[in-house]
């Protein structure tokens, strides 16, 4: 009998093991699929969205623009044409949550790098400091990889329809005068069909996480 068992026991490790593989395989297929949701300007906070998108239920998308980054080159939504990219508002001189939020994106630029299909875009909110020289110094400063990572400023009252009417991302008018812009520490994914799938806090350590497992999830709904 001790024999018998002798015998057949590497067949029946086998089995056990196949019999495990199974198991796992099947219940990993009937575990639903994370899927991101797809932001509208009714689900924001109403201060971060202008008045005349706060009913808006469906159909919000990025919205066209014409800007200049570090280099002086003109940057439009058709550099972003097909493209996942994390947005930003910040402004070169804020000395308070902006190096942090410059500090973690340049984390995740670090993780892209070699991403064809992902980008970033940091917008300034006081385009009157913010010149061309200037964001050259700050991006050379902060290790931008020109061909990731867009620094742009110009119009301001572009700037703040774009912040205000497409990603949902700054406060009211501050005490600047019109168009001035209360920013916030949110870096906000957009997919490639210029929707925001996410909101972020650029100044949070497990929203850094978060934020690059759901890039994985994105980048992963693009190739089923």
């Amino acid at each position: 009998m001790g024999s018998f068992f002798a015998k057949y026991k590497f067949f029946g490790i086998v089995m056990l093991a196949l019999s495990g593989v199974i198991v796992y395989l099947f219940y990993n297929a009937l575990q639903p699929k994370k899927m991101l949701p797809v932001y509208q300007p009714s689900m924001v906070d109403k201060s971060l969205v202008d008045s005349t998108l706060h009913y808006t239920k469906k159909y919000h998308k990025i919205g066209d623009f014409s800007l200049v980054n570090q280099n002086g080159d003109t940057i439009t939504q058709n550099n972003y044409k097909d493209k996942i990219y994390v947005a930003d508002f910040f402004f070169t001189t804020c000395p308070t949550i902006c190096p942090i939020m410059t500090k973690n994106m340049a984390e995740i630029q670090e993780v892209i790098k070699d991403k064809p299909n992902v980008m970033l875009l940091s917008h300034s909110v006081t385009p009157q400091i913010d010149t061309v020289a200037q964001l050259k110094r700050y991006a050379m400063e902060k290790g931008v990889l020109d061909h990731k990572w867009n620094l742009v400023t110009g119009n301001k009252k572009q700037i703040y329809e774009l912040a205000r009417k497409s990603y949902l991302a700054v406060k009211n008018d501050g005490d600047g005068g019109p168009f001035d812009m209360i920013h916030t520490e949110n870096f906000i994914l957009v997919d490639k069909e210029k929707r925001i799938r996410g909101f972020y806090d650029g100044t949070n350590r497990d929203d850094i996480d978060r934020l690059l497992e759901d890039l994985k999830i994105l980048e992963a709904s693009y190739t089923e």
